[in-house]
């Protein structure tokens, strides 16, 4: 498999530290072979041939240990040797226990928020424009993506199953007539009565030869033509006159009777039966209009295109009302004590809840992940990882195995 950057300078940090541990082994070796041939030379002679054995002794020893962590030294299947490729999947499994018992306990992980103090910290974070900016575009591209992933039937489907079912299952009576009595108190309908009124008497303003037609039709044939044109004209005045009173007088007779007939049509939308069952009535015929499922439809596509097109846009007012908001958010947690322990608590809850019901799987994945690596090649990765450093442990069995070999060379001159 082939080496990462990383991996590749991990492995040449690795092979000069293994020659410099062979360095001193075959240093250890050198002085050793000297000294024999050089026994009768000098009485320290002795002393350092002393050294060199027991340092070459403490180097092959070592280098013994070091080797069968991850390989049979010199490839010979000596017992209890390449260690970790025998161990590979109890290894994995010791890890992910140890990962269970130190990392995910709820208790540890609780104990870590709390002390961490997130609220605080997110707080700090988000209060800055910069960052509430960069959390803004990637909501920006989470919502860009969501969209692009739905397809627009589902949506429609969804829709029509979520919102057209609901508005047939609920009764429309009883809501309407509360609404209206409540518009009705708020005089909030008087701007459409005056609408209606003002249009009334322009239409009879401007349609004096429709209504001058109509009145003519209804006298009877015999009157004299003149006769028919000056009643006519005069029942036109009335009414022009009368549309007009209507539209200019507030407490007109012909208002009190619309607001009468308002409140008791309101009153029968909560309470009468029979105007209930009617505005049921109405109610499925205007769901059932082809028109209103197609306006459902188009409803998403529309929706969908203000959507991406201000997620799209850094300047639009959707993400300008999101940036502010999160950086509103950023203050409040900065300031308000109580909003950050209400945060803190419930990320707590939330990840007490997670390693409570999920810590299984989580460990599971770690096991899981080693049981799949190749026996040699976990070993080779394991040893890039740790073997520079623990060639130190041959050098140092060198030099220990070399001070102790003088010393036990003292002692025994000593007592001999």
């Amino acid at each position: 498999m082939e080496l990462t950057s990383n991996e590749r300078a991990k492995q040449r940090g690795l092979r000069r530290m293994k020659a410099v541990a062979l360095a001193f082994l075959l240093g250890a070796a050198v002085v050793y072979v000297v000294a024999g041939r050089n026994g009768n030379a000098a009485p320290w002679v002795g002393y350092a041939q002393a050294m060199a054995e027991a340092g070459m002794v403490g180097a092959l020893a070592d280098w013994f240990a070091v080797t069968a962590l991850f390989r049979h030294p010199l490839g010979l299947p000596i017992p209890h040797t390449a260690i970790i490729a025998r161990k590979k999947d109890a290894l994995g499994e010791n890890l992910g226990d140890f990962v269970s018992d130190n990392f995910l306990a709820q208790e540890v992980v609780a104990d870590k928020l709390r002390r961490v103090g997130i609220g605080g910290r997110l707080g700090g974070w988000l209060v800055q424009p910069r960052n509430a900016e960069r959390v803004t575009a990637e909501l920006a591209t989470a919502v860009r993506g969501a969209v692009a992933v739905l397809r627009d039937e589902d949506v429609q489907a969804v829709l029509e199953n979520a919102l057209v079912k609901r508005l047939v299952e609920q009764p429309w009576g009883p809501p309407l007539g509360r609404l209206l009595g409540q518009l009705l108190a708020d005089g909030a309908h008087h701007k459409l009565v005056d609408l209606v009124t003002e249009r009334a008497y322009e239409w009879v303003r401007d349609n004096h030869g429709a209504v001058l037609r109509v009145v003519s039709q209804r006298l009877p044939g015999w009157s004299p033509r003149f006769v028919d044109e000056l009643v006519a004209d005069r029942l036109y005045a009335e009414v022009l006159a009368f549309a007009w009173s209507v539209h200019t007088e507030p407490d007109h007779p012909m208002r009190k009777a619309v607001d009468t007939f308002l409140m008791e049509f309101a009153q029968d939308l909560r309470t009468d039966p029979a105007t209930i069952e009617r505005a049921e009535a109405v109610k499925l015929q205007v769901m059932a209009h082809p028109e209103v499922r197609i306006l459902v439809g188009s409803a998403w596509g529309t929706a969908k295109k203000m959507l991406l097109a201000a997620a799209e846009d850094p300047s639009s007012e959707l993400r300008r009302r999101v940036r502010d908001g999160l950086v509103t958010l950023g203050e409040r947690l900065t300031g308000d004590a109580e909003l950050r322990s209400k945060v803190d608590t419930w990320l707590q809850g939330v990840a007490g809840y997670v390693v409570s019901n999920y810590r299984r799987e989580i460990i599971t994945l770690i096991t899981d992940t080693v049981q799949r690596w190749d026996a040699q090649e976990t070993s080779r990765k394991v040893e890039l990882q740790v073997g520079r450093d623990l060639q130190f442990i041959r050098i140092n069995g060198t030099v220990v195995g070399a001070l102790a070999g003088l010393a036990i060379h003292i002692v025994s001159r000593l007592i001999m």
